[in-house]
C-alpha cells in the first residue's frame, strides 16, 4: 500500500468519525455512562439510611461519571426563608458554612422560590451568580456553566441540586439539564423516604422512653400495694439496698410477690436504665440451663449451630433475676458461684472472658438451711447469695392487705373485660379476709378475675366467689354438698343482701327493709335467723 492510499484511508476514517458525531452515533457511548450514572446513583440512595453519606456518594458518582464539579445539595430550613447547604463535593467546611442564600437571592434562591430549573452557560457572565462560596474566580469562571434544579416533594420545593459543568459548543447543558432532574426525583423519594424512616425511629424512641418511665413509676414503692406492717418492713430494707450493687435474696412462700419486689429494686436502683433479665430456673431443662446462663460458642455442642449471649451477657448494665434459685443443677451452682466472686464467666466451649456487669438477684420458695444440709445446695454459694435476705411474708400474714388487693384486681378485671363493678360487698370481703390463701397474692388474684367474669352487676358479692371462700370453714364434702343445695345457696345469698344493707344503712333495720323492698318484720326476722348482730353496723356509722 502507497503512501497516498494511507493518507486517503485516514482522512476517510476522520470523515466517517466527524459524520458520526453529527448524525447522533457518538452519544452511545454518552448514554451508557447516563444510564450507568442513574444505575450507581440509585443504588447509593437505597443502600443507607444515612442520608449525609448518600448524598456525598451522589455528589462523587457525579464528578466521577459525568464530569459535573463541586455538586452541592442546598436544603430550606423548616419554617423558615434560609437556604444551606447539606452536602458539597469538593467545597471546604469554611465554603460551605459561606454558601447561606434566602428565597429569591442568587440562582439558587431564585430556583427554589419559584420551583423551575435554571442553566447559566458561562456564569462569570451572570450577574445572578453571587458566588458565596468564593470558590470561582479568574479564567475557572469563564468557561463554566452552572446548572440548578428544585428538589421537590410533591408541589413543595424542598431544596436544590446544583453542578458546575465545564462549557462545551459539543456538549449540550440541557442534556445533563434532564439528567440532574431526574437525579433530583431521586433524591427528593429519598429525602421524603428518610425523614419517614427517622420520624418513626424518634416515636420509637419516644415510645421506649415512654414504656420506661411508666415502667418506673409503676415500680415506685407507692405503687405496690401493701399498707400492713409486715410490708412496710420489706419497703423499708428495699429501700435500704436499691442504691448499693448487693446480691440481694428475696425468701418467701410461692406467689408472695418476689418478682414484683425484685422489679422494684432494679427500677429504684442507680442500675434502672439498663436491663432486667429474669430466669426461672425451675423451667429450663437441667442440660440447657447453663447455656442459657452464660451463652455458648458455635460447636460448643450438638445444634449449637451458631454463637448465643446468656442472659448473664444480655443483663449486662443492668440486672438478673434468678427466681427458684434453689433448682439450680449442683454444677451450675458451681459456676455462679464464680460469677459472684470474680464478676466474670466463659460462654460454654470459648476461651474468651466476659465481664458479668450485672447485680444479681435471686429469690427462692425452698427452705436453702435444709438443702445445704442434705447436699442438695452449696453451703459457700448461699453465703454467697445471702448478702441482704428480705423475707415477703404470706398473705396470711398480712390480712390487712387483702381488702386493697382485691379491690385492686376488681378494678383491673372490670376495665379488661369492660364492666362496670364499683365496688365489693361486706360480706365477700369478710370471707377474703377468713380465707388462709395458701396461694397467697396470685391465688387471690386469679380468684378475682373469676369472680369477675362471674358478676353481671355493678357490686361483686359473695355468690361470686369460688365456692371454697364461700364455705370456708366447711370440710371438702361439705363444701361438694352445699354446692348442690339449693336451700343452703338461698341462705347464704340473703344473709349477703341483708348484712349489705345494713351496713350501707348503718344498722337502720327500717332503711335496710325500705332498700331491700321488704317489710320491717321480715328483716327482723331474717336478723335473727341468721344470727346477725345489727347493733355492729351502728358503731360503724
Amino acid at each position: 500500500m502507497n503512501m497516498d492510499n494511507t493518507d486517503s484511508i485516514q482522512e476517510n476514517t476522520s470523515q466517517a468519525h466527524d459524520s458520526a458525531i453529527v448524525s447522533g452515533m457518538a452519544p452511545i457511548t454518552h448514554d451508557l455512562e447516563v444510564l450507568t450514572c442513574l444505575y450507581e446513583v440509585t443504588r447509593a440512595l437505597s443502600a443507607t439510611l444515612n442520608l449525609k453519606s448518600a448524598l456525598k456518594e451522589v455528589m462523587e458518582i457525579l464528578a466521577a461519571r459525568m464530569g459535573m464539579r463541586r455538586g452541592t445539595v442546598t436544603i430550606l430550613k423548616p419554617g423558615s426563608t434560609e437556604l444551606q447547604i447539606e452536602i458539597a463535593h469538593g467545597l471546604s467546611a469554611e465554603a460551605r458554612r459561606r454558601g447561606r442564600y434566602r428565597l429569591g437571592e442568587g440562582i439558587t434562591g431564585r430556583v427554589v422560590s419559584t420551583g423551575e430549573p435554571l442553566v447559566v452557560p458561562r456564569i462569570a457572565e451572570d450577574p445572578r451568580f453571587l458566588n458565596r462560596t468564593r470558590t470561582r474566580s479568574g479564567k475557572q469562571g469563564n468557561d463554566m456553566g452552572f446548572i440548578c434544579v428544585p428538589i421537590k416533594n410533591g408541589k413543595e420545593t424542598i431544596g436544590a441540586l446544583s453542578v458546575d459543568k465545564m462549557f462545551s459548543a459539543r456538549n449540550s447543558l440541557e442534556d445533563d439539564l434532564q439528567l440532574l432532574t431526574v437525579i433530583s426525583s431521586l433524591i427528593s423519594q429519598s429525602v421524603v423516604r428518610l425523614q419517614a424512616a427517622n420520624a418513626e425511629k424518634e416515636a420509637l424512641l419516644r415510645e421506649n422512653q415512654k414504656l420506661k418511665r411508666e415502667l418506673t413509676e409503676k415500680y415506685e414503692l407507692k405503687n405496690i400495694i401493701g399498707k400492713s406492717g409486715r410490708m412496710q418492713e420489706v419497703f423499708n430494707m428495699v429501700l435500704r439496698v436499691a442504691e448499693s450493687n448487693a446480691t440481694v435474696l428475696l425468701r418467701g412462700e410461692s406467689g408472695t410477690g418476689k418478682s414484683l419486689i425484685a422489679k422494684a429494686i432494679h427500677f429504684n436502683c442507680k442500675r434502672r436504665k439498663g436491663p432486667f433479665v429474669m430466669v426461672n430456673c425451675s423451667a429450663i431443662p437441667e442440660s440447657l440451663i447453663e447455656s442459657e446462663l452464660f451463652g455458648h460458642e458455635r460447636g460448643a455442642f450438638t445444634g449449637a449451630a451458631t454463637r448465643k449471649s446468656g442472659r448473664f451477657e444480655q443483663a449486662r448494665g443492668g440486672t438478673i433475676f434468678l427466681d427458684e434459685i434453689g433448682e439450680l443443677p449442683h454444677h451450675v451452682q458451681v459456676k455462679l458461684l464464680n460469677v459472684i466472686q470474680d464478676r466474670e464467666f466463659q460462654p460454654l466451649g470459648a476461651t474468651r472472658t466476659v465481664k458479668a456487669d450485672v447485680r444479681i438477684i435471686a429469690a427462692t420458695n425452698r427452705n436453702l438451711e435444709e438443702a445445704m444440709e442434705s447436699g442438695q445446695f452449696r453451703e459457700d454459694l448461699y453465703y454467697r447469695l445471702n448478702v441482704f435476705p428480705v423475707y415477703i411474708p404470706p398473705l396470711r400474714e398480712r390480712r390487712t392487705d387483702v381488702p386493697l388487693l382485691a379491690e385492686h384486681f376488681m378494678k383491673k378485671f372490670a376495665e379488661e373485660n369492660s364492666k362496670n363493678i364499683v365496688r365489693i360487698s361486706q360480706p365477700a370481703i369478710d370471707a377474703l379476709l377468713q380465707f388462709q390463701w395458701p396461694g397467697n397474692v396470685r391465688e387471690l388474684q386469679n380468684c378475682m378475675e373469676r369472680a369477675v367474669l362471674i358478676c353481671d352487676e355493678d357490686v361483686l358479692r359473695i355468690h361470686h366467689l369460688p365456692p371454697a371462700l364461700q364455705f370456708h370453714d366447711m370440710s371438702e364434702q361439705d363444701v361438694g354438698n352445699a354446692r348442690k343445695s339449693l336451700t343452703e345457696m338461698v341462705a347464704h345469698f340473703e344473709k349477703e343482701l341483708i348484712v349489705e344493707a345494713l351496713s350501707e344503712t348503718g344498722g337502720n333495720q327500717t332503711k335496710a327493709a325500705r332498700q331491700l323492698d321488704t317489710s320491717l318484720r321480715i328483716i327482723n326476722y331474717k336478723i335473727k335467723k341468721y344470727g346477725i348482730n345489727a347493733v355492729s353496723f351502728k358503731k360503724k356509722s
